[in-house]
């Protein structure tokens, strides 16, 4: 029975999220009585959770029938885990029970990002596409439950908002009780219109994004540049710094691309999911980056890494100075995202770069303040503010970050290590 499952499985077409033009026309066609239904005022509860499911699993079948698998075993595994620390926190709160189940439920994503580090490139059974992205939703659940502002969980909430399909591969990373609240809250016709024609703009959007920038950067601009590249070798090189910027623009329109697809996906099923970008590139510094760029992924770890690593250092008294305790955090919490890329230097390498920019973004912006106080004490005026400052402020942070991306992309390594001519 269970070979004929595989068999099945097998058979069966494989297709990535967002990935081909016959899967956007399917997806639409099964999604008009989703909106019909919307319209009218009513949620097809049922008929969306069976969308979703039919959608989600053609993500693992084929050649990757066992994602599959392990997709399952995930979700029960969580289930388990959220629901037991659920039904402990409504009588008990002690940290080594809530350290521990944070801890399994990460265990899993664990595994799956250190076995390719230790066997050779090959990966874990227990992978599949969209795991961290479920992590994420877990473990904020858990958090918040410690918290106490997450007090009731319902089973089959949980598992739509576990395997809500149009943001299960790489997100946006959505939060359960704002998740809850719109399926929960049918919108009105008028507010639903509106999602209509943000969806709409969005789907275009995003086509251009992916289908056209993308393209035009990551295959028509990046295969020659990396090959001109790796031709020349050195530590660096003219052909280097074109692979940093078509990188970074291909890397920038693909995700931007796909998370507006998401996003566009999730209101037309009347659920409000937030954005990922607000024009990052116009960033004036590298804390106004990390408020534009990935924002879900950004803020997930702002309050559940960065502003929990403060907690902890200010409660235990590690550090005296509160400007060390923040710097030290920020260091750590983007160590902790590098190595959640991946166990690879140059991930690492690209966490600890932010975490830096981040200190001396700090350090930056209250040597300013100190400034602008004593000139105003000597009767002058402050250090200058306006929009030449801002343009050198988007000019540098743009160049710091493409030169990040070339980092994170791994290309460095592959020049200076693997450049076999």
């Amino acid at each position: 029975m269970m070979q004929g499952l595989i068999q099945w499985l097998q058979s069966l077409p494989n297709w990535q999220p967002y990935g081909e033009p016959k899967y956007f026309a399917f997806l639409l066609a099964f999604l008009i009585p989703i909106v019909v239904a919307m319209f009218f005022g009513r949620r097809l509860k049922i008929y969306q959770s069976l969308v979703s499911l039919g959608f989600i699993v053609v993500m693992y079948t084929g050649a990757s029938y066992h994602q599959l698998f392990a997709l399952v075993a995930y979700v029960i595994w969580q289930t388990i885990i959220v629901f037991a620390y659920h039904a402990y926190r409504k009588k008990y709160d002690t940290f080594p029970i809530f350290a521990g189940a944070v801890f399994l439920a990460i265990l899993p994503l664990i595994f799956v990002k250190v076995t390719p580090a230790i066997n050779d490139g090959n990966m874990s059974l227990l992978g599949f596409l969209g795991i961290s992205y479920l992590t994420f939703r877990s473990v904020a659940m858990i958090m918040e439950m410690r918290d106490g502002v997450l007090t009731e969980i319902k089973l089959s909430t949980f598992l739509r908002f576990m395997l809500f399909m149009p943001t299960i591969s790489s997100g946006p990373i959505d939060r359960y009780r704002r998740f809850e609240e719109d399926y929960d809250n049918v919108p009105t016709r008028e507010e639903y219109l509106d999602l209509l024609e943000k969806a709409v703009w969005y789907l275009m959007l995003g086509f251009f994004y992916k289908y056209v920038l993308a393209y035009f950067f990551g295959t028509i601009l990046l295969a020659p540049l990396k090959v001109d590249a790796l031709a020349q070798g050195g530590f660096m090189n003219w052909p280097t710094v074109g692979v940093m910027y078509a990188y970074g623009f291909d890397l920038f329109f693909d995700f931007a691309g796909y998370s507006l697809f998401a996003v566009a996906i999730s209101y037309l099923m009347g659920i409000k999911i937030p954005m990922n970008f607000n024009q990052p590139f116009k960033a004036a510094s590298i804390k106004d980056f990390w408020n534009r760029w990935h924002i879900s992924l950004s803020f997930w770890f702002r309050d559940f890494v960065f502003m929990r690593l403060v907690f902890v250092l200010v409660k235990n008294k590690i550090f005296k100075n509160r400007n060390v305790t923040s710097g030290v955090a920020y260091i750590l919490n983007m160590l902790i995202m590098g190595f959640w890329h991946g166990v690879t230097w140059y991930y690492i390498s690209y966490g600890l770069l932010h975490g830096i920019a981040m200190v001396l973004n700090d350090a930056w912006l209250r040597k300013k303040k100190k400034v602008n106080k004593e000139r105003r004490l000597a009767g002058k005026g402050p250090l200058p503010s306006n929009k030449w400052t801002t343009a050198l402020g988007i000019i540098v942070t743009f160049q710091f970050v493409m030169f990040s991306f070339l980092l994170f992309s791994g290309f460095l390594n592959q020049l200076w290590f693997h450049n076999i001519k």
